[in-house]
């Protein structure tokens, strides 16, 4: 048994901001042209909302443009839309349900992305002059202690 894998029949419900960045995202998907103008477009539903939206906006992330370049991508096509959005909220609820909260936050959605995604959502943090680490340790710092314990108990 996977020790990451969360119970098949326990859903843990997405929180208001988490519901919402995930509606956005995946329904941006469908336009997406690869995987890393996928991961721009998570990341552009994601800094608006909820306590990693809060940290992004510290860190300066705006709301610029979507930067990924019209040139076909060197990762090769995106994933099946649907597959990859429904992917990152079924990895951001089993994180939170490891971490044994009531529901799944955006802090869960961005540890989702960081394993997804991997480096594309750092190079679409780096375009926006943010980094992970910049990002992790503003969530760690803030003053709402529950965001820090999340960023502690998920951080590589």
């Amino acid at each position: 048994m996977d020790p990451f894998r969360m119970d098949e029949h326990v859903k843990l419900p997405l929180s208001q901001d988490a519901a919402l960045v995930a509606a956005l995202a995946g329904t941006a998907m469908a336009f997406a042209h690869s995987s890393e103008d996928q991961a721009e477009r998570w990341l552009r539903a994601l800094r608006l909302h909820g306590q990693v939206g809060s940290a992004l906006q510290a860190l300066g992330v705006g709301e610029a443009p979507l930067m990924t370049r019209a040139e076909p991508s060197a990762s090769g096509p995106a994933a099946a839309s649907e597959d990859v959005a429904q992917r990152v909220v079924e990895r951001a609820g089993e994180l939170a349900c490891l971490r044994e909260v009531a529901c799944v936050g955006t802090v869960d959605l961005l540890f989702a992305l960081f394993e997804v995604y991997g480096g594309l959502i750092d190079r679409a943090l780096y375009l926006r002059g943010a980094s992970r680490e910049e990002l992790v340790e503003h969530l760690a710092t803030t003053d709402d202690s529950a965001a820090a314990r999340v960023t502690r108990s998920l951080s590589p």
